[in-house]
This record gives C-alpha cells, structure tokens and sequence, in this order.
C-alpha cells in the first residue's frame, strides 16, 4: 500500500482492463462466482477497497435494475481509475462471453438441426431446469424472509398464470410491501400521494402492453426497446431475466419459441460471466450478429447509465427503511415471475422418463455433493447424446 500513490492512471486503467477481462473469460459458474472473484480479487489481492466498502457497493447494486455483477465491475472500475476505468471494466467483463455466445448461436443456427447437436441440447435442458430451481429455492429462503414476502411471492406466481403483466407485477409487489411496512408513518408523511404513483404507472404499463403485443414482424428498432426494458426492470437475480424475455419475445412479440428460450437459457449459464450472454444469443437468432450487438447494447446500457448516475448517492439510499422495503417487495416478486417463467419453458425441457431423471439426478447433485453446474451441464450433454444414439 505504501506505493499506491506512485501508481499512474494509466498503469490503473491497464490493470482495471487486464483484470475484468480475464474474470470476464474465466468467472465460470454464473454471478455468485462473479462476485465471489472479484472480491478476491480486489479485497484480498490487490486491496483496492476494503471489505465494508465492497459490501456497500453490492448492497447498492441491488437497489438498481440490470445484472449485478456487471455493476458491480463498473462500480470498482470507477472507483480504481475513474471513467475510463469504469467503462473498460463494464465492457470488457462482458466481451469474452458475448463473443463465445455469438460462436455458440452461429452453431446453432448453422448446425442445431443435426442430430448430435439436438442430442446435446436434450441432455442439458432439463440440467438447466435443475439449476434454476436451486436458485430459486436459495434465493427464495432468503426472500421471504417473513410471512408478507412469501403471501407476495405467491400471488405473484398465481396471478402471472392468470396473465397479469410482469411490470404490473413488478411495482405491484414492491409497493405492496412499502406501504404495508411503512404503516402509518407513511399515512402521516402523505401516503396516499405515493399510492398514486404505482397506480399511474401501472395504468400506463396496461395501455402498453397490448400495443407491444400487436407487434410481430421483426425489426431492430423494436429488439432494441424491448432489451432496454428488460433490462430496466430485472431486478434480482440475474435468473429473473426468465420471465421477462419468456414475456417479451414468446408472449408478446412471437419471435422466438420456449424451446428457443431455453437453448438460449442454457448457452448462458454454459459460459463465463453473466447470464445475461442469453439476450445476445436470442439477438442473433433474430437478426445475425447486428441484432445481437443491439440486443446486448440495449440490455445492459440502463445499468451503466444507473450506476454513473447512482454510485455516489446509492449508499446513502440504501440505510433508509423505504428502500430496504422497495428492494425486498421487488425482489420476492422478481422471485415469483421466475418461479411461473420456469414452469412455463420446463414443458419443452423435461418431456419424457429419461429427461425427468437427468432433472432429478442434477437437483441431487447440485444439493447434495455440491458439484459444480458446468460439470454437471457438461454430464448431461453427454448423457443426452449417448441416450438419443442408444436410442435412434
């Protein structure tokens, strides 16, 4: 530490760039592992920040929307070298896995009808499933941490199958929670304004999802909206993208299938870095590699825009009760849309005897032994090859 003055801005933008693209290359396992790098790395390692600041910037990433451990790379980036650090920290996380996702969606429209690749396909679906319902139930214990939390969550889950928009849903949820807990502090401060504001906007959100489902010709113009939504609404886990590109592009826009959802699904939790890789991967199944880059710019440009704009206050608004409250509502809801989002696509993934053993086997493992999902990912491709050629 004694050095640490000496170092120029330029030799810590280089050491930002070269770190967050070789955790970008290698930070295998989904965003838990992200993290869980990138505090060794800067806490441990290098000792750029302290653990308490660490916790305050993943603390705040969670009172934003967008994948969470891409901000928290553009977090640590600023904080080490500035705005140059913290563009090239953001963007060059996520390079390594788009690029391999763009290599897996050109196999995939190339050669995806070939039988092996099929094959491959068939035994890493219902894996996948496996590992979504192991998030769901982790961040679910957590979630619904008391009994309006979970009473949110699961109406949440009943009304997505009765149809209810997922950003109704959203703000539904986290209003519900924020004004149950406020009470009548916030009768006293003036709740019944704050009560219009969900109102409002969930009447908007009403008018505009029937326009968005009258849209089914493709164009880049409307794949670029609609990644700038999803993207400005996922909170949670980056899992909760589920719902919101099942919603978008299979419910509303027809563009893509369940079963092209879950491919996608699976390519992003088979690469490095955030699972988010999928909106780049269902991009170039629409348009090549121009709607992918579109796809991904709009997906993750509100969180660079929210945490330029957010990092120096956002610790701040973290202490206060309506946030904590906000973050929680939004959250178990997020939970919900995810829970009815993968029962939904796990009917094109475990449909047969052999397909509801690799799910029940990977949910053994996963809980268990503790075995890694890229393991057992890799495992299932080669069970769902050696069945379908035993087989066929």
């Amino acid at each position: 530490m004694a050095t640490e003055p000496q170092q120029s801005n330029s030799s810590k933008f280089k050491e930002v760039a070269l770190l967050f693209l070789r955790l970008g290359a290698t930070a295998w396992g989904g965003p838990a592992v992200s993290v869980a790098m990138m505090h060794d790395e800067v806490v441990h390692r290098r000792k750029w920040i302290d653990d308490q600041r660490f916790l305050d910037i993943f603390g705040a990433t969670n009172l934003i929307p967008g994948p969470n451990a891409t901000e928290i790379a553009t977090h640590l980036g600023l904080i080490r070298a500035g705005w140059k650090g913290f563009f090239s920290a953001g963007i060059l996380f996520l390079i390594p896995g788009s690029i391999m996702a763009l290599i897996l969606a050109w196999i995939y429209v190339n050669y995806g009808g070939l039988p092996q690749v099929s094959a491959l396909l068939y035994g890493i679906k219902p894996v996948v499933i496996a590992i979504i319902i192991q998030a769901l139930i982790t961040l679910g214990k957590r979630a619904c941490s008391n009994w309006l939390l979970l009473a949110v969550g699961v109406a949440t889950l009943a009304l997505y199958f009765l149809g209810v928009n997922e950003m109704i849903l959203l703000f539904a949820g986290a209003a519900i929670v924020l004004l149950t807990r406020g009470g009548r502090k916030l009768i006293s401060k003036g709740a019944a304004s704050l009560l219009c504001v969900p109102s409002l906007i969930n009447l908007s959100l009403l008018r505009l999802n029937p326009f968005l489902s009258t849209i089914v010709s493709f164009s880049n113009t409307t794949l670029f909206l609609s990644s700038l939504k999803i993207g400005s609404l996922m909170f949670g886990s980056g899992y909760v993208l589920i719902a919101f590109a099942k919603s978008e592009f299979v419910t509303n826009l027809g563009w893509i299938s369940n079963a092209q959802l879950i491919d996608a699904i699976a390519i992003g939790q088979a690469l490095p870095g955030p699972l988010s890789k999928s909106i780049t991967f269902i991009g170039y199944l629409l348009g090549g590699v121009p709607s992918a880059l579109i796809a991904t710019i709009g997906f993750f440009l509100p969180s660079f825009i929210l945490v330029a704009l957010l990092s120096k206050i956002v610790v701040l608004i973290r202490k206060n009760w309506w946030a904590a409250a906000f973050i929680d509502g939004v959250n178990v809801t997020a939970l919900g849309l995810m829970a009815g989002a993968t029962i939904s696509i796990a009917r094109t993934a475990v449909v047969d005897i052999f397909s509801i053993f690799l799910t029940l086997a990977s949910f053994l493992l996963i809980f268990k032994y503790k075995v890694s999902s890229h393991w057992i990912i890799l495992g299932g491709g080669v069970l769902g090859i050696a069945y379908k050629f035993i087989i066929g």
